[in-house]
């Protein structure tokens, strides 16, 4: 039988505390054991009450999120979920990513509106998920990582161009990895990252900081060019088109409209085999779900490479098995190796 997940709820607002409490309390594996005002209460909060996992808001009153996480991390490790505002607290978000919080939930309004309970579904499932994460596998403090970029080669030409998909875990797992490519890598890079709307333009500006390559939010008509890493924008697929002087352009489309994500690995995957053939290595990284399998299928297909994340450094070992488990996948690869390997295909 399924163990009951003891959760913590910290939010300043007496109202998305209730709330919170209210859409937990649909799940009959859930148990909402306690509720805190702000960080320094939620801290004794942990102490006494010893949660699995915690929801957090970020902007408190006495102590906020990020110094809670900062504290309660080096006390004792556990899975924290950022419930907070995009537009109140994108930056904040991603310094609490750095201190350890595993994933985030927008709330649609900082009022105190029936909209909150959008997020209900979107919760419970996070809330399971992180339940089963693997704490000690999350990369941290990536931001001051010193990285050693790896000396390149000139391409042979096997792969044009490298794919990625990845989800709970992802911004700390790619602010280790991307660092390590090299100035002159001689081909594109392109990832969907599961972010709510509102983070991934900043996460591409922090990422493109410590990194040698040049990195940046997808915009429509973007040329598609070696050395630089292409993140999709919450909310729309990242495609290719191919213009007729063979160089190649971003697309970005809500549609199709049926994927349990925008932007969807499995839409980029299936255009990147389709505009580049036989000269794809599509990587899927640590997350939950099975987004990447169908995608993966298509560059297989086509004749292309996938790796998948190996199992022991996966925070959330879903998306890859989900690959692995199809027989897709031709290598399974640590974290700390996949830069070598993407390397050792060029």
């Amino acid at each position: 039988m399924e163990e009951v997940i003891r959760v913590l709820v910290v939010d300043d607002s007496a109202y998305v505390r209730k709330v919170i409490k209210q859409m937990l309390s649909r799940s009959p594996f859930i148990e909402v054991i306690g509720t805190a005002r702000d960080g320094r209460e939620a801290l004794d909060c942990v102490a006494e009450l010893q949660p699995d996992v915690v929801t957090l808001d970020l902007i408190m009153p006495n102590m906020n999120g990020v110094e809670f996480l900062r504290e309660q991390m080096q006390r004792r490790p556990l899975p924290v979920i950022i419930v907070s505002i995009a537009s109140e607290s994108g930056e904040t978000a991603l310094e609490a990513l750095d201190a350890g919080a595993v994933e985030f939930v927008q709330k649609p309004t900082a009022l105190a509106t029936e909209k909150v309970f959008e997020i209900s579904d979107e919760l419970i499932q996070k809330v399971k998920a992180a339940a089963q994460i693997k704490l000690s596998n999350l990369p941290t403090n990536t931001n001051n990582r010193i990285t050693s970029p790896l000396v390149s080669k000139v391409s042979s030409g096997a792969v044009d161009i490298v794919v990625m998909g990845i989800s709970t875990g992802g911004p700390q797992a790619l602010s280790f990895l991307i660092p390590q490519l090299p100035e002159d890598f001689p081909i594109p890079v392109a990832v969907v990252l599961h972010m709510p709307v509102g983070y991934t333009e900043m996460y591409a500006r922090r990422l493109n900081d410590i990194s040698p390559l040049k990195v940046v939010e997808a915009k429509e008509k973007d040329p598609v060019t070696a050395g630089t890493v292409l993140i999709a924008p919450a909310g729309r697929h990242l495609s290719f088109i191919r213009q007729p002087d063979g160089s190649v352009l971003t697309h970005l489309d809500a549609r199709p409209f049926d994927t349990l994500h925008r932007p969807s690995v499995d839409v980029l995957f299936q255009s990147a085999a389709e505009v580049f053939g036989d000269r794809v290595l599509g990587v899927v990284m640590t997350g939950m779900g099975s987004d990447g399998k169908q995608g993966s299928a298509w560059i297989k297909s086509h004749g292309g490479l996938i790796f998948t994340e190996a199992e022991e450094s996966c925070v959330v070992y879903g998306m890859p098995r989900a690959v692995e488990e199809a027989g897709l996948s031709d290598k399974a690869i640590p974290l700390n190796q996949i830069t070598t390997a993407i390397m050792g295909v060029l």
